[in-house]
């Protein structure tokens, strides 16, 4: 399959919402990037509408057109029905005049095609040999049978699409022409390339984006010669309303969106639905609702409207080919199915962190309703064990409470309201509380001063390590006070410095005594210095007088 679905791996930012909206689960994801796995896919195109990123965009297939417009052959465009859904108050001959501005030789309306199918879907109902038929005019629906219904693929109806039968009606009538087919469709893309006779095809998209480049406006001119019922084959139940349904024994259902579809073909395979014709339409609303309807008018309920009022009461003239022109085969598409064991479906379950029935919270974040799937999708390489939101959520938290809770600094959390909303084992020890569960809700005045608190919160600005001494307590701490804005809490961490604290003052108290011993040292011996320099005053004052005597004694003699 040419890949007219393509992934901007750069705008991909791994929000797992393609494949929550992905009805067949036909994406994998592998190196936080989603692929879109081509042999499961539908092309449905639901992941393009819903990406937020816009990282899906549809194979653009102007140049190609450009390229069979540079020939010599003529080039006739084969619009969808659904196009006055699309394209506002405009009929076909506004629109024909439009595409042969930008080059092409002429345009016809697809529901002349459609006229065609469903002639041929009576027919078949008439002969009254199926049990059970289901319409092949939405591609997609025949690629979710081909692929994932391989049992129910006896029952689609070997008829030519509208757009091949419409394609072959003109080749037939101009056998030098090159068919484009322009909707709102990107499964039609596939079904051009995978059989005969649509030589291109256009989005409405891509249409509305070359008027624009061309400056070609629209003439919101009604037409003025009624058109045929089979107008209504882009609206859900359309195909019904355009058939004329009275065969006996049958049961006429329409059925749109991807899930009725597969809920329906899986009572089809248990053998549960008998004589019916199953209208069926991939897209919520069939045509009108398209992936590529322009987003500004993707609206169901008002394309239908639109289409009703557009479509005629009378029918085509049209000239039936024959049955065997109007055939067309389908095969089937082999998918790589392969199941694990029991084992194997355990041992990826305890990964993701589901060890017991109640871990398997079957959320569908992931994009599987269930983790069983979800485990299945692993093994065959679709998924990743990451893709798990609980398990990531878990993981996370764990994380953080095992770094927050054997951290040995003191930590709580306050609401805007100053309320506890969380507390560690160290901050419970620090402030001599039994259980978290005391404090939790309760305001912050119950177990510190809330002054510091109230401040941060008013002005914003936080603290750090401002040294605290805890009277209460007796503890001292340096604490720092966080407030974030943008969740609106405030974080206090406290670190514990009682035993530096009691360590400082210690060292004080030795150094106050060391002074103490110091200057007493000091002062006695300054006396003894004292002493000795009196004792040795007196003693050479006697020594003097006794001198002074013997001198004069000598002196007299």
């Amino acid at each position: 399959m040419a890949e007219f679905l393509k992934l901007k791996k750069s705008n991909c930012k791994n929000c797992y919402k393609c494949i929550r909206h992905c009805p067949v689960k036909s994406i994998r994801f592998s190196g936080n990037q989603a692929h879109i796995v081509q042999n499961e896919c539908i092309l449905c195109g639901r992941c393009f509408v819903v990406c937020p990123q816009n990282a899906k965009q549809i194979a653009d297939s102007t140049e190609v057109v450009r390229t069979l417009m540079s020939g010599r052959l003529p080039v006739i465009a084969s619009v969808a029905p659904s196009f006055v859904a699309n394209y506002e108050n405009v009929g076909i001959e506004s629109m024909r005049k439009a595409l042969q501005k930008i080059g092409f030789a002429d345009a016809e309306e697809t529901a002349i095609g459609a006229a065609m199918v469903k002639k041929e879907y009576e027919r078949i109902l008439s002969e009254g040999t199926q049990d059970v038929l289901i319409s092949s005019c939405c591609h997609s629906v025949n690629l979710l049978i081909q692929k994932h219904f391989p049992a129910a693929l006896p029952f689609l109806a070997d008829v030519m699409s509208p757009m091949l039968a419409h394609a072959a009606d003109i080749k037939r009538r101009n056998p030098e022409a090159k068919v484009v087919f322009i909707g709102p469709c990107v499964a039609k893309k596939d079904e051009a390339e995978y059989y005969e006779g649509v030589d291109a095809v256009l989005t409405f998209e891509e249409l509305s984006a070359w008027f624009e480049r061309e400056h070609i406006v629209l003439d919101q001119t009604p037409d003025e010669k009624e058109g045929g019922l089979s107008r209504l084959f882009p609206t859900t139940g359309g195909i019904l309303k355009a058939m004329d349904c009275k065969e006996k024994g049958y049961t006429y259902l329409a059925i749109d969106g991807v899930e009725n579809c597969v809920a329906a073909l899986r009572d089809i395979e248990a053998g549960k639905l008998h004589k019916c014709f199953i209208e069926m339409s991939a897209c919520v609303g069939s045509c009108v609702g398209g992936p590529v309807m322009e987003k500004a008018r993707h609206s169901a309920v008002q394309g239908t409207i639109a289409v009703s009022n557009y479509a005629g009461s009378t029918e085509f003239d049209v000239e039936m080919p024959s049955p065997d022109d109007m055939r067309k085969a389908f095969g089937y598409f082999e998918r790589d199915n392969k199941m694990p064991s029991e084992a194997e479906i355990r041992d990826i379950m305890q990964k993701m962190g589901k060890n017991k029935p109640s871990d398997e919270l079957n959320c569908g974040s992931c994009g599987y309703d269930t983790c069983r799937e979800k485990a299945i999708a692993i093994y065959r390489g679709k998924a990743e064990i990451s893709m798990c939101l609980p398990y990531l959520k878990d993981r996370a938290e764990n994380f953080s409470d095992s770094i927050i809770q054997n951290t040995p600094n003191g930590i709580f959390v306050l609401n805007e309201n100053l309320e506890v909303q969380q507390i560690n084992r160290a901050a419970l020890r620090m402030m001599n509380i039994s259980r978290e569960s005391d404090v939790l809700g309760e305001p912050v005045v119950r177990i510190l001063d809330p002054k510091i608190f109230m401040d941060v919160k008013r002005t914003g600005r936080g603290v750090s390590g401002m040294h605290v001494y805890l009277a209460e307590y007796d503890r001292y701490v340096d604490q720092t006070i966080i407030f974030d804005r943008e969740t609106r809490i405030l974080i206090c961490i406290m670190r514990d410095v009682t035993e530096e604290e009691s360590e400082r003052e210690k060292k004080e108290e030795v150094n106050r005594q060391t002074v103490e011993i110091a200057d007493k040292v000091v002062e006695k011996q300054m006396r003894i210095v004292q002493e000795i320099a009196s004792l040795l005053g007196e003693t050479a004052a006697e020594t003097k007088i006794a001198l002074t005597k013997l001198k004069e004694s000598i002196a007299d003699e």
